[in-house]
């Protein structure tokens, strides 16, 4: 990396164990990119709900030559009251968007038929955020789901959706159109038998 790993806890203590096993799996991000510029990961505990705590919330960003890959791991609906497999999963998805970008620098990216898809990942009023197939984070209004279908959503629904690589404001890739989709329909994943 051309800059230092940084590492920010926010709502928590630190932790000696937590650090060192970020600064161990952020060493080895760079087999799957061979340049990456910096990486920032922040690990936290969101606001506590009456219910208790949330679990843990792990964002990692990675810069690499002409792009920003950015992983943003709420604790949702698995069991993130580990922080140790919420900072794991999070490194999982940051792996596969890294592997993602040095295939296309290396002309290596298979086309697949159909547009993107993933699941939805979190709702709030006016606009939510899926997460795709190959682990990145987009944001979507409500205007943008088909058939003004925005309040039929729920958390982990398929869709399919079509994305801008800089949305407007510069707020990063965006979702222009989102349509869910059958269950069996998601590519790659085995359909469970009742």
């Amino acid at each position: 990396m051309d800059t230092p790993l940084e590492i920010a806890f926010h709502n928590m203590d630190s932790s000696d164990g937590l650090e060192a096993k970020i600064r161990e799996r952020a060493d080895k991000l760079e087999r799957f990119h061979s340049h990456i510029t910096s990486c920032h990961v922040v690990v936290e505990v969101p606001n506590r709900s009456q219910a208790g705590a949330k679990g843990y919330h792990v964002r990692i960003e990675c810069r690499v030559p002409g792009k920003e890959l950015v992983v943003s791991h709420d604790p949702g609906k698995g069991d993130k009251h580990d922080p140790y497999l919420a900072v794991r999963d999070a490194f999982y998805a940051m792996e596969r968007q890294l592997e993602h970008a040095a295939q296309k620098v290396q002309g290596e990216v298979k086309s697949h038929e159909g547009p993107p898809q993933g699941r939805v990942r979190q709702l709030f009023t006016e606009y939510g955020f899926i997460e795709t197939l190959d682990g990145r984070d987009i944001w979507f209004h409500k205007a943008s789901v088909a058939e003004n279908g925005f309040e039929k959503l729920e958390e982990d629904t398929p869709v399919e959706l079509s994305i801008v690589d800089d949305g407007p404001n510069g707020m990063g890739p965006q979702a222009t159109s989102v349509r869910p989709i059958g269950r069996m329909r998601i590519e790659g994943e085995v359909p469970s038998r009742v």
